[in-house]
């Protein structure tokens, strides 16, 4: 297994203008070599904060491509959505038009949802920048431990959950497959309480997060709480 390139900050205040530099370092670098930006979000309070640091930045225009790691089946307006959160803080008042920011419609069910964003995700290549999340336990978009995460070549693109270990359990979740399609895969982790999931994924443990892999490169952005004692 290889493990991910580790970048420890101080606090979150430190690493979230760092990521949000990074992803605008990306996003110029892609769009001069392809002219278009296909970058994948994830839901959680530090994607929240990089949001909006996107949002005080001007980031995006009809050149940036926006997708979703994964989506939990709940109304469109809900504001447990991550879609309804990153539109929120940042996309609603960008330049990035309506048509090139893709919510996965969970809200039509998980089996039609999953269909649908696999339907629009037909005849996309490589994504340039994922970003993922990391829970307590180790799961990342909505892969969670002892379920299929759609590691096989062979992976359907776009995953139906039906039995989340947490709330709600009907999701939506690109498969470890296709999320590792991606010139870039970066997690960001914050907070003590996920010190332990990073140490057993250092440790070599067979985690979710583990299991996916950036083309280019995969990079861990942590802040101090995460980090384990003694690494």
């Amino acid at each position: 297994m290889t493990l991910p390139e580790w970048r420890v900050f101080e606090s979150a205040d430190v690493l979230v203008p760092r990521l949000a530099d990074a992803v605008c370092v990306e996003a110029a670098g892609a769009i001069a070599a392809r002219g278009v930006f296909h970058l994948v979000l994830a839901g959680g309070s530090t994607p929240l904060a990089l949001y909006r640091a996107l949002a005080d930045r001007q980031a995006g225009d009809a050149r940036w491509q926006v997708w979703y790691g994964d989506e939990r089946c709940l109304p469109a307006d809900h504001p447990e959505r991550n879609s309804a959160m990153a539109e929120a803080a940042w996309l609603a008042a960008s330049r990035i038009p309506p048509e090139n920011r893709r919510p996965i419609p969970a809200e039509r069910g998980v089996r039609e949802a999953a269909a649908r964003y696999a339907e629009w995700l037909k005849g996309i290549g490589d994504f340039d920048v994922v970003l993922l999340g990391m829970g307590e336990d180790g799961h990342t978009a909505s892969l969670f431990p002892g379920q299929d995460w759609g590691v096989a070549p062979d992976s359907p693109d776009v995953l139906a959950v039906h039995d989340a270990p947490k709330p709600p359990p009907e999701r939506v979740s690109l498969s470890a497959a296709r999320l590792s399609r991606s010139r870039r895969v970066w997690f960001v982790v914050t907070g003590p309480g996920k010190r332990s999931a990073i140490a057993r994924w250092k440790n070599g443990e067979a985690l979710p997060a583990s299991a996916l892999h950036g083309g280019l490169e995969t990079v861990a952005w942590l802040d101090a709480m995460a980090w384990p004692e003694g690494a």
